[in-house]
């Protein structure tokens, strides 16, 4: 029989947990008229100024002068926040009532001390650019709010961390900023008229593809598409089942496509050559049954996962056949296209034909797609040149 348990549950060795080691715990800390101690005038002190008042803070700043730049910006004011300007220097007195501390210390010394003092009063602490004093630290930011993602390096690479940073924001459109703020305005229809679990569930999920199609957020709660995304999301239907290779077993190698079935997926069945990279990419609340590879494995076997995905189907879920190697040809997927079920078969990208288009970017600086080389590959053919020893030969 075929083993089913959820990523808690596995036992096999070679699995990893499913968080590993962290260097610190990533928090999203709300800040909305809170006190925070900012102390220092400098141009470092003023970004973080600028960025606490963003958050909503009501930011006390303790500086006898205070950079240009930094001036300007409480000439200007905050975007969310407040400031308030304490010509002076900070105290013990200045943290009661503050959420965090942070300071641009002058000195050694000056870092040791209002470490110690915030310490005293039990707020969290960071000296700028002092790791040794830092009870928490500032990431890169990714702001498409109310969707903000923060990256951290746990400052070993704050370059690194910036590097990251401007790869996402490459990925995520500007829009999704205004589709996020849109989703608080629907979720409460979604609450009230659609049940816990797999409606709900469908209507985000479409809801998604509609956010990242380049259109615009609609204003009106039913305007745009969204109106029949509640239908379609009560209306569960048959499911699907995602026939999905993993070529040369390398998660790196999945196609877009691919990774999106298995974050949507309600039931995964995978082989046992599946590599643990690959399972982690799937959803965490996804039911997983591992199927035995092994020779001599009973026909009957390969009968029962059949009528059992079949069934899911039938009870609308979103099954994933997870493969190592190419599933063109394989028994199961031949057996469920015959009996009519919603299929879609999605291949890896084979470790040769990747490499290939990889080099050809790097040779000649041209971003071209894997599909877009391989096509021009097979335009012309490929001659061998012929090694020098044998043509004297």
């Amino acid at each position: 029989m075929p083993r089913s348990h959820k990523p808690v549950e596995k036992r096999t060795r070679r699995r990893p947990p499913r968080v590993e080691a962290l260097a610190s715990l990533p928090l999203f800390f709300r800040l909305d008229g809170r006190k925070v101690v900012l102390a220092g005038g400098t141009e470092a002190a003023g970004w973080k100024a600028e960025l606490l008042a963003a958050s909503g803070a009501t930011v006390h700043i303790f500086a006898e002068e205070l950079d240009e730049g930094f001036a300007a910006l409480l000439e200007k004011g905050g975007v969310g926040g407040t400031f308030i300007h304490h010509s002076q220097p900070w105290s013990a007195t200045s943290f009661e009532g503050a959420a965090l501390a942070i300071a641009d210390a002058g000195s050694e010394g000056e870092a040791q001390a209002f470490y110690c003092a915030a310490r005293a009063a039990g707020v969290p602490v960071n000296v700028i650019d002092t790791p040794r004093f830092c009870e928490f630290q500032f990431g890169s930011i990714v702001n498409r709010s109310p969707v903000v993602i923060g990256i951290s390096t746990n400052g070993v690479a704050p370059i690194l961390g910036q590097a990251i940073r401007r790869r996402i924001e490459a990925l995520l459109p500007r829009s999704l900023q205004a589709w996020a703020a849109f989703a608080g305005v629907v979720r409460g229809r979604v609450l009230q008229s659609l049940k816990a679990g797999a409606e709900r569930r469908r209507f985000w999920e479409r809801f998604t593809n509609l956010a990242f199609s380049g259109k615009t957020a609609p204003k009106d709660p039913l305007g745009c598409d969204v109106g029949s995304l509640f239908q379609d999301a009560a209306e569960a239907g048959r499911g699907l089942i995602s026939v999905v290779g993993t070529a040369t077993g390398d998660a790196e190698l999945l196609t877009l496509k691919a990774v999106r079935a298995l974050q949507s997926a309600d039931v995964i069945y995978y082989d046992e050559n599946v590599e643990d990279d690959v399972l982690e990419l799937a959803r965490r609340e996804a039911k997983r049954v591992v199927i035995g590879q092994q020779p001599g494995v009973p026909r009957g076997q390969d009968n029962k996962i059949i009528e059992d995905m079949s069934a899911l189907v039938e009870d609308g879920k979103h099954v994933v056949l997870l493969k190592s190697g190419s599933p063109s040809a394989n028994r199961e997927l031949r057996v469920l296209l015959a009996r009519g079920l919603s299929v879609s078969q999605i291949p890896g990208v084979e470790r040769g034909l990747a490499e290939i288009a990889s080099f050809s970017s790097f040779a000649t600086g041209k971003p071209e797609t894997t599909a877009a080389f391989l096509h021009q590959l097979s335009a012309q053919p490929i001659k061998r040149p012929v090694r020098e020893e044998s043509a004297r030969r």
